[in-house]
C-alpha cells in the first residue's frame, strides 16, 4: 500500500472515499463519462436502452467510449425506442464495428430482445420487477438472468455473452452494475434515478480492473479475480459505511484510480 501510506486504520480509508466522492460526484464529471447518453432523453425507454447500450460497451478508454456510444445512437437517428419499435435494426448490416469486438450484429440482438421486453412489460425496470429484483439480495444478477433469457427468446435460444455475460455465477458483472448505477441512484447530481424496481442500498460497485486494483491497494478485498466473490467482498465495508447508498464509492474508488494511474505515468 505503498501509495497510501498515510492509511493506518479502516476510518481513514472511509476518509479518503468520502473526500473523493465529494470530489468526483459532481455535474462536471457527466461531459467525459458514458452517463452522458441516457441524459440526453426523457422517456424511461429511450434512457434505459441508451444507458444499458453505453455500459455494454464501456470497456477500455473513456474517450473512445464515449465516440463510440454517440456513433452506436446516431445509427439509430438518436431515438432508440423508435427505432427498436420499427425494428428498424434488421435493415443494419451484421459486420460494421461498434467497439472493439462488440459489432451491429450483437447490437441487432440486443435491440431484438428489447422489442419484445417492451411489448411484454412496458421497460426493462418493469422486468426487473417481475423478475423480483427487489426482493433479491443480489438484485442486478437476478435482473441480468430475466434479461438474458428474455434476449436469448427473442433470438432463438442463443445466448451472446457480449451484451450479457453467460457465466452469471461467477461474474463480477460489471456492465450491468455500471447502468444500474445510472438508473437506480437519484441524489439528482450525476445519476439519474428513474428505475424504481431496484433499492439503491442494494445496489453493487461496477467492479473492473482499474476498479478492483484501487480496492486491493486500499486493503477493501483479498481476491485476485475481479469476479462475483471479489466485488461481494468489497460491498461489506462499503454497505457499513453508507448503508443507504453505498453505490455511491464507485465514484471515489474510479477517482483514486484515475489519481494514481496518472502517477505511474508520470513516473515512466
Amino acid at each position: 500500500m505503498a501509495d497510501f501510506d498515510f492509511i493506518s486504520s479502516p476510518g481513514d480509508i472511509r476518509d479518503l472515499l468520502d473526500e473523493q466522492v465529494v470530489r468526483i460526484n459532481r455535474p462536471e464529471f457527466i461531459d467525459d463519462d458514458p452517463v452522458q447518453f441516457p441524459r440526453r432523453f426523457s422517456d424511461i425507454r429511450d434512457i434505459e436502452t441508451a444507458a444499458f447500450l453505453s455500459a455494454i460497451i464501456a470497456w477500455g478508454n473513456r474517450k473512445m467510449i464515449c465516440r463510440d456510444a454517440d456513433r452506436m445512437l446516431a445509427l439509430m437517428s438518436n431515438e432508440p425506442y423508435a427505432f427498436i419499435a420499427d425494428k428498424a435494426y434488421e435493415e443494419l448490416p451484421d459486420d460494421l464495428n461498434i467497439h472493439r469486438t462488440f459489432f451491429t450484429r450483437d447490437l441487432k440482438y440486443f435491440l431484438r430482445g428489447l422489442n419484445q421486453v417492451y411489448s411484454r412489460y412496458g421497460s426493462l425496470d418493469e422486468l426487473a420487477a417481475s423478475a423480483g429484483a427487489s426482493e433479491s439480495e443480489a438484485p442486478a444478477w437476478t435482473f441480468a438472468e430475466a434479461l438474458q433469457k428474455a434476449l436469448a427468446e427473442a433470438n432463438g435460444g442463443r445466448l451472446n455473452s457480449q451484451c450479457v455475460p453467460t457465466k452469471l455465477d461467477t461474474t463480477a458483472l460489471k456492465r450491468i452494475n455500471m447502468a444500474l448505477r445510472w438508473l437506480v441512484r437519484d441524489d439528482g447530481i450525476v445519476d439519474l434515478g428513474v428505475w424504481k424496481s431496484i433499492p439503491k442500498d442494494k445496489l453493487f460497485v461496477p467492479l473492473d480492473v482499474h476498479v478492483g486494483n484501487t480496492a486491493r491497494d486500499l486493503g477493501l478485498i483479498t481476491r485476485r479475480s475481479n469476479d462475483r466473490r471479489a466485488v461481494e467482498q468489497l460491498m461489506e465495508p462499503l454497505r457499513d459505511w453508507r448503508p443507504d447508498d453505498p453505490a455511491i464509492y464507485d465514484f471515489a474508488l474510479f477517482g483514486i484510480g484515475a489519481i494514481l494511474k496518472k502517477k505511474q505515468e508520470e513516473t515512466t
